[in-house]
């Protein structure tokens, strides 16, 4: 698929890029730079194009859901004026994400326990996201 081709996507996908793009024009910020940040939202949230031929990787419900909530973490701190990875971008500080879909297992791990989730130590690494999650 060549770069910026957008027939992979949904209906759905090409709604959802538009309305965030439009939403970020309200607010401002320019065309091409709208939709660049909407795409990347959508890719974010859904993994990419989702028609047969498309990426091969997809995200799980659960790591999909982590990522619309890390996603609207970053936004509510950005309203209130703190800096939105503030502690939590992993390229920034060297500690883990908040996203639970962006840390390694054992980082899973040491969470869960932090948590006291029952039978931990057998779980994979999308059961302790799914654990974390609730």
């Amino acid at each position: 698929m060549p770069r910026g081709d957008k027939s992979k996507y949904t209906d759905k996908q090409q709604r959802k890029a538009e309305h965030i793009e439009q939403s970020y024009e309200d607010r401002g910020v320019s065309e091409s730079e709208a939709e660049a940040r909407a795409w990347a939202t959508v890719n974010k949230q859904s993994g990419g194009g989702e028609r047969a031929g498309g990426s091969g990787r997809k995200k799980s419900e659960t790591a999909k859901r982590a990522d619309r909530k890390d996603s609207a973490d970053r936004a509510a701190k950005s309203r209130k004026g703190e800096s939105p990875n503030k502690g939590s971008a992993r390229r920034n500080s060297g500690s883990g994400s908040t996203s639970l879909s962006d840390m390694t297992r054992d980082e899973l791990m040491k969470k869960a326990q932090e948590k006291d989730i029952r039978g931990r130590s057998k779980m994979r690494k999308d059961e302790l996201i799914e654990a974390l999650s609730r």
